[in-house]
């Protein structure tokens, strides 16, 4: 007789596991379903990043100046939010 668990312990076991993917799946449609109503899913929110003739999309970079013009908005913006809330905490 072997040790261990026996058989129909694996049979119970690999039962649960095709309801829970099941389970899983459903859930997983769920959560398409619901991004597709925000506007989030679909192709137009999970663009590819490779084209259809497999070849790698080429992404636009930022120049050092368009960089230093975003950083700097940032910052500003930052800095009226902290003006703002320490306005609030006084």
């Amino acid at each position: 007789m072997p040790r261990g668990k026996p058989a129909q312990d694996t049979a119970t076991l690999a039962m649960a596991l095709v309801g829970y993917e099941l389970e899983r799946q459903k859930i997983e449609d769920k959560i398409r379903e619901i991004k597709r109503s925000l506007g989030m899913g679909g192709p137009s929110a999970t663009k590819a990043v490779v084209k259809s003739a497999g070849e790698p999309v080429k992404r636009r970079t930022l120049s050092a100046s368009a960089r230093k013009r975003i950083a700097t908005a940032q910052k500003k913006r930052w800095a009226e939010h902290r003006r703002n809330l320490a306005a609030q905490n006084s």
